[in-house]
């Protein structure tokens, strides 16, 4: 499959006054019409600044310095305003975070649908009503008709993320972009949300970027991972690759922190963390910007930056000793390191 995506070298940097933070720096991936890239990391990684960056409304002070962003052929950091503006909702959409915010109080449902649908389609009020109350229908909102007619505050959680999910596919767009879809919806709603999403995927031949922290999510709905660290790809695989391969430190500790379970229900053992803390945008460590935390740290790690490196055709891990990544798996990070567990798991 032809890629509709092809993000090249990159960088976001936010120009403040306590210096220059590279929220994005050198990220390269592809997106596969039709199919799922996950893009995984810590708060403060630079997913979402990537995702911002793709639909070129990165707020100030912040400036997309470098790289290319080519969409269907065209490098969207070439197009005018006017050009991006007709871009956006028509063939790029985008799901935000928190629908209570995204979508304005004082309009029902279906007004705001109806209005992304008459900005980008030349048709009447009427059939933009008549298109919204579909798309609620295809997102599975009982009784559309009448819902349309509902304020936000109206409705639950799960219900205004479907609202929001219907006003992003009301034009039918080749990408979207879900930034953290189901962050603030129970589990039993989240796995409705992610079923939708797939099966809306597959209806509509979307190219899809999720955004997400869960790691739960990401098994359940990607096809390919790309994991974030400071601002950087650390590592990028398929998505069964990722999960039994990882062949960065951090993926692996990402992975090992995760509750493992079992037919007996949940595997008595204590979770692990990944010792240290993140580090400062404004002062990054030299070479490697996990080394600091790193259990398979050489000085060489600290020397240069590291590039991603082809593990195989189609991994790609920025660690010199990926080769050893994962080998000694009778042992905890934490035994390697000589510290002991920790209990609890990694906070994301």
């Amino acid at each position: 499959m032809p890629n509709i995506l092809e993000v090249k070298n990159l960088s976001t940097h936010f120009f403040t006054r306590a210096g220059t933070i590279k929220a994005a720096d050198d990220v390269s991936f592809s997106i596969e019409r039709g199919s799922t890239l996950a893009l995984v990391g810590e708060s403060g990684s630079g997913k979402s600044v990537t995702s911002l960056s793709i639909m070129r409304l990165v707020p100030p002070p912040g400036r997309i310095t470098a790289g290319e962003i080519m969409f269907n052929g065209r490098d969207l950091l070439r197009l005018s305003e006017e050009e991006m503006r007709r871009l956006r909702g028509r063939e790029i959409a985008m799901i935000f975070q928190d629908p209570m915010t995204s979508l304005n109080p004082v309009y029902t449902v279906g007004d705001q649908i109806a209005e992304a649908i008459e900005l980008h389609e030349r048709v009447s009020k009427k059939q933009a009503w008549a298109g919204a109350v579909e798309m609620m229908t295809r997102v599975r909102i009982p009784d559309a008709e009448r819902r349309a007619s509902d304020y936000p505050h109206q409705l639950s959680g799960g219900m205004r993320q479907r609202v929001m999910i219907a006003m992003a596919l009301s034009c039918k767009p080749k990408l979207l972009i879900a930034d953290e879809p189901t962050t603030a919806l129970d589990v039993t709603i989240q796995a409705e949300i992610l079923e939708l999403l797939r099966i809306l995927r597959d209806d509509f031949d979307l190219a899809m970027l999720l955004i997400t922290h869960d790691l739960g999510v990401v098994a359940e709905t990607a096809d390919r991972v790309a994991v974030m660290y400071a601002g950087r790809i650390v590592e990028e695989a398929p998505l069964r690759q990722v999960f039994g391969n990882p062949r960065h430190p951090y993926t692996e500790g990402l992975l090992r922190s995760v509750p493992k379970l079992t037919e007996q229900g949940i595997k008595r053992r204590r979770l692990e963390t990944i010792e240290g803390t993140v580090p400062n945008l404004l002062h990054l460590p030299e070479g490697c910007k996990f080394a600091p935390r790193c259990a398979y740290v050489i000085e060489e790690c600290t020397a240069a930056d590291v590039p991603l490196l082809q593990v195989d055709e189609e991994h790609r891990a920025r660690c010199i000793r990926h080769d050893l990544v994962g080998d000694d798996s009778a042992k905890t990070h934490s035994e390697r390191i000589g510290r002991s567990p920790v209990e609890g798991g990694l906070s994301m």
